[in-house]
């Protein structure tokens, strides 16, 4: 279902690498399952790929509390979708996606209603054919994945797919802007010793040197990219 919605998602792709190179965000929008799933992928974009956390934003109805804990009839209300994006100062800059299993979220369709009257480009990602947020969205992608095992239960098919599909988008927006170095990640964030780890054994790959230069020039530059383009350089 994912496979067959990819001539959907990269002229989507396209118009999101458009506005990030001209100074421009990505939003995700959505409610519940779905709200959650935007967030976790804009969460990881900056220690993946060693973008500001302000670059790729994750909002969710009902606000943080509802990453957790369901919000009683946030998904409703028509109006907080738009304020969520203008607690951001969203303009024309940026690219907005809104995100719903069902293609029916008031609080998500009446956001990309509004955006698109500001003229912001707008997105979806959906698993029903035809649905109203669908028919909303300049560059909607519909992921048809059929009924779930538990009816009605769209964390299961629905929310897969919307997560495969959210991986792409980010993955392919950020290849898209140098932000990986063949299939490597060489912006990512050194937060543990996995990754310092990982880090060394890039370098030492890329430019074939000895574990402990690539430790010195890691420990250097405090960046995989940095280390390889300083010993390119003869900076090291």
């Amino acid at each position: 279902a994912v496979e067959r919605s990819i001539p959907q998602i990269e002229p989507l792709v396209d118009q999101i690498v458009n506005k990030l190179k001209d100074g421009g965000r990505l939003f995700y929008l959505g409610a519940g399952t779905s709200g959650r799933l935007g967030i976790v992928d804009a969460s990881e974009c900056p220690p993946t790929f060693g973008v500001s956390p302000d670059l790729v934003v994750g909002l969710i109805a009902g606000g943080d509390t509802a990453i957790r804990n369901a919000v009683e009839f946030a998904e409703d209300n028509v109006a907080q979708g738009w304020k969520d994006l203008e607690g951001f100062q969203v303009s024309e800059k940026d690219v907005v996606i809104g995100i719903a299993a069902s293609g029916t979220t008031p609080y998500v369709i009446s956001a990309l209603q509004e955006c698109n009257n500001k003229g912001i480009i707008t997105g979806c990602i959906t698993c029903n054919e035809g649905s109203p947020l669908a028919k909303t969205a300049k560059y909607p992608i519909e992921v048809i994945v059929g009924p779930e095992f538990v009816t009605g239960s769209s964390r299961m098919k629905a929310g897969t797919a919307q997560k495969l599909v959210l991986n792409m988008i980010s993955t392919s927006v950020m290849i898209k802007l140098g932000r990986v170095k063949g299939n490597r990640m060489v912006d990512m964030q050194l937060s543990n010793n996995k990754l310092v780890e990982r880090g060394i054994k890039m370098i030492m790959n890329e430019i074939n040197v000895d574990y402990a230069k690539a430790e010195k020039l890691l420990s250097k530059h405090k960046s995989v990219r940095n280390a390889i383009e300083a010993y390119g350089n003869k900076e090291n």
